[in-house]
């Protein structure tokens, strides 16, 4: 056989099957790709020129905004400096600037960040560092990892395992022994339509007790949720919810982590939901955000005590037999410490606070529109739950989804829940601009 030389182009012509895509049906895409092109501020740009409003942040993301500047160039100058160094038994001073600062950013005693490069990698991390910070106090037996119903976690095999969303699971098990969920703090008859957190849900976190019991807490590693529930729906905590749960977790000895790939980085008008909220975790995972979705990064950010764990070994020996080769890559650190400069020179969080209170009182503005059952709201996260067509599961919300990206506004559905998640510095028009869309498709389907 002989051997192809490398080629500046492709003999395939660009077809697109080459490209497997992530979460998407590739015979569909076929028929009608949707690309963009460029980006800017609240938009995306097609390649026709066409401007479609952001109203995801790319996937939960770009938090300031498409092509900020600072980030871009930080980024352009970091590649020419340092393209690359590994983070085994070395560094470089930009890891060594963002962990601080980033540490910083984080709850007060969240004192360590351990980098990856995604959230998925992000969650597996977290679970084997409880397991590890066990082992080291000598507690190997706890093992066991409780989760949530409808928490997502990314798509490794640890935090598929722990995830709460069982289509995602079907073709891929069995996955982790070992391991126990909670259930759905939320329930429509007494929660519907709520804004930010609901009344009631106390006997949710108190199941942690329940599945305790069962599983003996000397066995049970560590506890994981989303603040708020993200992709499984946008799941407000009840009040006092991640309170109970902390206080269980450390009346038996659990770590518990929050997953704060969504919900990190102002999403909640605070740094982390852990800030908003008043609980601190033992272990965060973030990405997403961390560089405003300009270059693949992720991080576990570590409370001091449970980094101290670790350190009792001889000096010389490795504490964490775990790493990738891209952590803390020079252009992901680059991005990060610029994205934390765009948050502070631009007061992001401050003009967010302005804007909250319109995003809310917009959202609940659709109760009573068609085909809406609920509508929750946390932060700048919104989901509007629809009705069911009888007999076609999802459709409507495809149909929405559909109609609005027509009408120029980028929406997600989940099954007949719509989501929203838009850049953090939306303006009151922007705000309007979607929610007319959605009130719009909404009266156009059946």
């Amino acid at each position: 056989m002989t051997a192809h030389a490398f080629a500046a182009e492709s003999r395939r012509d660009n077809v697109p099957d080459a490209f497997w895509m992530p979460f998407t049906p590739m015979r569909a895409f076929r028929q009608a790709p949707l690309l963009f092109e460029r980006a800017e501020g609240m938009h995306y740009i097609t390649p026709d020129g066409r401007r479609v409003l952001d109203g995801m942040a790319g996937l939960w993301c770009v938090n300031a905004g498409h092509g900020q500047a600072k980030i871009t160039e930080a980024i352009r100058a970091a590649a020419g400096r340092l393209d690359f160094v590994s983070s085994f038994k070395m560094s470089h001073p930009d890891a060594q600037a963002y962990a601080a600062r980033l540490c910083d950013f984080a709850p007060e005693g969240i004192d360590h960040v351990f980098f990856v490069n995604s959230g998925s990698e992000a969650v597996d991390t977290a679970l084997k560092i409880a397991r590890a910070y066990h082992q080291a106090r000598g507690q190997a037996g706890r093992t066991k990892l409780i989760g949530r119903a409808k928490g997502y976690h990314g798509m490794g095999w640890g935090g598929l395992s722990v995830s709460g969303i069982g289509r995602h699971k079907a073709a891929f098990g069995p996955l982790l022994p070992d391991v126990a969920h909670l259930p759905l703090p939320y329930d429509r008859a007494t929660m519907a339509f709520s804004r930010g957190r609901p009344e009631g849900g106390l006997a949710a976190a108190e199941a942690l007790e329940t599945l305790l019991q069962i599983h003996d807490p000397a066995t049970v590693a560590a506890v994981i949720v989303e603040p708020v529930t993200g992709s499984g729906g946008v799941y407000p905590p009840p009040k006092g919810y991640l309170e109970c749960l902390r206080a269980i977790c450390d009346r038996h000895g659990i770590l518990l982590i929050f997953d704060e790939v969504i919900t990190g980085f102002g999403r909640l008008g605070s740094p982390f939901a852990a800030q908003a909220y008043g609980v601190r975790p033992d272990l965060m995972s973030c990405a997403k955000g961390m560089t405003n979705g300009a270059v693949p990064m992720g991080g576990v950010l570590v409370a001091g005590h449970v980094y101290e764990a670790f350190m009792a070994g001889p000096p010389e020996a490795i504490e964490l037999l775990h790493g990738y080769t891209y952590s803390a890559h020079p252009l992901a650190c680059a991005a990060g410490l610029a994205t934390l400069d765009v948050f502070a020179e631009q007061d992001i969080l401050g003009s967010l606070a302005k804007v909250l209170p319109l995003w809310e009182e917009r959202a609940h503005r659709l109760k009573g529109a068609a085909h809406v059952v609920d509508i929750r709201t946390a932060g700048l996260l919104c989901a509007i739950d629809l009705a069911p067509r009888p007999g076609a599961d999802g459709a409507r919300g495809g149909e929405a989804n559909a109609l609005c990206l027509d009408a120029g506004v980028l929406v997600r559905n989940a099954g007949d829940t719509l989501v929203l998640s838009p850049p953090l510095v939306i303006a009151r028009a922007e705000i309007e601009e979607i929610f007319a869309a959605i009130e719009r498709a909404l009266g156009r389907i059946g």
